[in-house]
């Protein structure tokens, strides 16, 4: 079967409008097709839920680490379990719960705004520059601390045994009327001390790691699917 050759004579040019000018247009990339806040939003609301479900290992651990008299401090995690719902039941697990999901939330949706914002402004893509990554995650780290701190501490309170306190807005209350709002950022600066070289790392090593796999493989360095 005989077939035909196009030549370049066959392809004639279309004729086009006066003024007319083409244009591109470029979709800025997005995460997984989501907009910014929205996946900012499933962010903050998947760690909430992370948080929440840990819970109850959480308030154990408050409790064992607890300045001061507490019956639990040296007992093994199931011993500290048993005692926890012999003295208080299963709700004594979750006190404090409803201050950090308030926190939980905010904090994590400040921390990836940060992130991404000034990563944007302060990180040249594919310089491999760790140091600027690194001061991304501690300016996110410090922002984030600064939401999640208070309610932290107010999550903290509740969940000893011998909390005096009867929920979430009682804590808040009392706490400004007998200590004043400093009261709430009494651990800020040591949280942010223990955050901020963590977050550093973190984010040095991930951006760095990332730089180095794309080079190994062809494919986009942006692309952090997984198949």
């Amino acid at each position: 079967m005989a077939t035909t050759k196009a030549t370049a004579r066959d392809f004639l040019p279309v004729p086009q409008p006066p003024g007319f000018h083409p244009t591109i247009t470029v979709t800025p990339p997005s995460h997984d097709d989501l907009h910014f806040w929205k996946f900012m939003v499933a962010c903050s609301i998947a760690d909430m839920i992370e948080h929440m479900a840990m819970f109850p290992v959480d308030t154990i651990k408050t409790q064992m680490q607890a300045l001061g008299s507490c019956p639990i401090k040296s007992a093994s995690l199931s011993q500290a379990l048993k005692t926890i719902l012999k003295s208080q039941g299963p709700a004594g697990l979750y006190r404090g719960i409803f201050a950090m999901g308030l926190g939980a939330g905010p904090a994590h949706a400040i921390y990836f705004s940060v992130y991404e914002n000034c990563k944007e402004r302060f990180v040249v893509e594919g310089s491999g520059n760790g140091n600027a990554v690194a001061r991304v995650g501690v300016m996110a780290t410090v922002a984030s601390d600064a939401v999640f701190t208070p309610m932290d501490m107010v999550k903290q309170r509740l969940q000893l045994s011998n909390s005096p306190y009867s929920g979430v807005l009682d804590c808040v209350r009392r706490v400004v009327n007998e200590e004043g709002y400093r009261a709430f950022y009494a651990s800020y600066r040591t949280t942010v001390l223990m955050n901020a070289p963590f977050t550093a790392v973190h984010f040095s090593t991930y951006e760095a790691m990332k730089k180095g796999l794309s080079e190994v493989s062809g494919e986009s360095v942006e692309d952090e699917r997984l198949r």
